[in-house]
């Protein structure tokens, strides 16, 4: 088995996207992604342009930002786009992993990251949260969830596959987004039962430098 994240990450939602769709898809009680979507929304104009880093099978999150905004769903795996793609024909998907992922400066509204920052190496994170702070557009919004510090970039088995997982505590997170140039404006704890177990994210929405389309 490899030992590249990346290609453990990538791999594994080939193997199981079908098993993951089921699982954390559509029909999941009580989706924290459904009210902090809301959230997001509230605060874009119609036909704001954003990005979802780890769009996955495409619900519901880009599903639900697709009803109203210009999105770009992105994701290391070709198997999760495949399902992304009958689900949501109106958005447009790039594969691609986000750690290495290069966009345009000021080209974004928001950017959102549901689930996948707890893919990315703890020292690769700051990086990746500066690259989103030049993504958005002046006022741009990141939405995203993070992990709380259980994992210290370990693999482990889950849904029968082994998985790369990565995450600093809040406090840690705050600070990173902070020195990013991003600064939040929900910062919250959500507990939620998975079916496997109750899972404790940190919710975040936080507001780029500038003023613009983000309320």
């Amino acid at each position: 088995m490899s030992s590249d994240p990346q290609n453990i990450i990538e791999s594994g939602y080939d193997a199981m996207a079908e098993q993951y769709l089921a699982a954390f898809g559509e029909g999941v009680p009580d989706d924290p992604r459904i009210r902090f979507v809301g959230e997001l929304a509230d605060r874009l104009p119609d036909g704001a342009r954003v990005l979802e880093l780890g769009c996955g099978a495409g619900v519901p999150a880009t599903a639900l930002l697709a009803q109203r905004f210009d999105v770009l769903g992105v994701d290391i795996s070709a198997a999760q786009l495949a399902l992304a793609a009958q689900r949501v024909p109106s958005a447009a998907f790039r594969k691609a992993d986000m750690i290495n992922l290069e966009l345009p400066d000021a080209s974004f509204d928001a950017v959102t990251a549901f689930y996948s920052f707890n893919h990315v190496p703890r020292e690769q994170q700051p990086p990746l949260l500066a690259k989103i702070a030049r993504w958005l557009r002046p006022g741009g919004l990141l939405l995203a969830s993070f992990g709380q510090g259980g994992s210290a970039d370990d693999v482990e088995p889950w849904l029968g596959v082994p998985m790369f997982f990565a995450s600093h505590d809040p406090a840690t997170n705050t600070r990173h987004l902070t020195e990013a140039g991003l600064t939040p404006i929900v910062d919250e704890l959500v507990s939620k039962e998975t079916g496997m177990g109750c899972e404790a994210w940190q919710w975040v929405l936080a507001r780029g430098a500038g003023e613009g389309a983000g309320r």
